[in-house]
């Protein structure tokens, strides 16, 4: 019935049926069935209608008043937010992983917010999975898919786990050329990844080892710390050492071999439309990713 209100109220701006017809872009059949529609559910005639002229009952008068306002109030909402959907401004609320965002993604959120200063991020990071309902976020990037029904998710990358060490340790220790001989090293781990399963970049050969760790964790960074203080070789995503491999500070073990590749998603809320900035930091993401190759490091 509310749809209906505003049409009468357009009815009333416009001068008669086929104007507002016109200018809602609906068959003139259409205007008039709704408008008698909305009179026999109000139980009165609104409006007094001839081949000339058009006027408004005492009844139609009330309900015009009444509801005129609200309608253009609502009106004004509707095209701010239409503008603020298509254009690359106002406030953008996004959720991300705090380890992944400080080293992968940091340079990317710095150029994000440098070359578009009309957007006002505000990037809530969590290592933790934050209900995106809940937190009003508009869109959140997330490492693997999604489970959750209620989240529309897009691949926008991927993210390889590789054999590290640091340098010294390496020096000290008994050369890996195949997997088998990560048995003659200490191995320091996460505890939720008991079993490495290791695949050869070009050869695609898969070798399944069950590691004896001399240290483990269910903190990768703390996992990342026995590397660099030279205590053993650790399976480890890029992106928990993803500027020490830049700077040399940890190497790759078995260059060829990698473990298994996480997938990097998009995701937002079902039954809400991206706007256009959401869009826009979507495919960004994406291309920074493709261009960073983490899949292949």
């Amino acid at each position: 019935m509310l749809d209906d209100i505003v049409l009468f109220i357009q009815i009333v701006r416009h001068g008669g049926l086929a104007g507002a017809a016109q200018h809602l872009g609906i068959p003139p059949a259409t205007v008039t069935r709704r408008l008698q529609n909305l009179e026999k559910e109000l139980g009165c005639q609104l409006l007094h209608r001839s081949a000339r002229r058009l006027a408004l009952t005492q009844e139609g008068e009330v309900y015009y008043q009444s509801y005129r306002d609200l309608v253009e109030e609502f009106e004004i909402t509707q095209q701010r937010l239409d503008r603020e959907r298509s254009q690359l401004s106002g406030k953008l609320r996004v959720l991300a992983p705090a380890n992944f965002s400080h080293s992968v993604l940091r340079p990317m959120w710095l150029a994000f917010t440098r070359e578009h200063p009309d957007i006002q991020l505000e990037l809530i990071l969590s290592n933790h999975l934050e209900d995106m309902v809940k937190a009003k976020a508009d869109i959140a990037i997330r490492i693997g898919e999604q489970p959750d029904s209620l989240l529309y998710q897009q691949k926008i990358g991927q993210m390889a786990t590789v054999v590290v060490a640091s340098p010294e340790y390496l020096r000290q220790a008994p050369i890996v050329t195949v997997p088998a001989d990560l048995q003659n090293h200490r191995i320091v781990g996460s505890s939720l990844r008991l079993k490495w399963q290791l695949t050869h970049r070009e050869a695609g050969v898969v070798e399944e080892i069950f590691p004896r760790f001399h240290a483990q964790s269910n903190d990768l960074a703390f996992v990342k710390y026995w590397v660099l203080d030279h205590q053993g070789i650790a399976l480890l995503p890029v992106s928990e050492i993803f500027e020490e491999l830049h700077s040399g500070t940890v190497i790759r073990v078995l260059p060829q071999w990698q473990g298994h590749v996480r997938d990097i998603y998009a995701v937002w809320p079902t039954g809400r439309l991206l706007s256009e900035k959401a869009k826009h930091l979507r495919e960004y993401v994406r291309c920074f990713l493709e261009q960073t190759a983490l899949q292949s490091i």
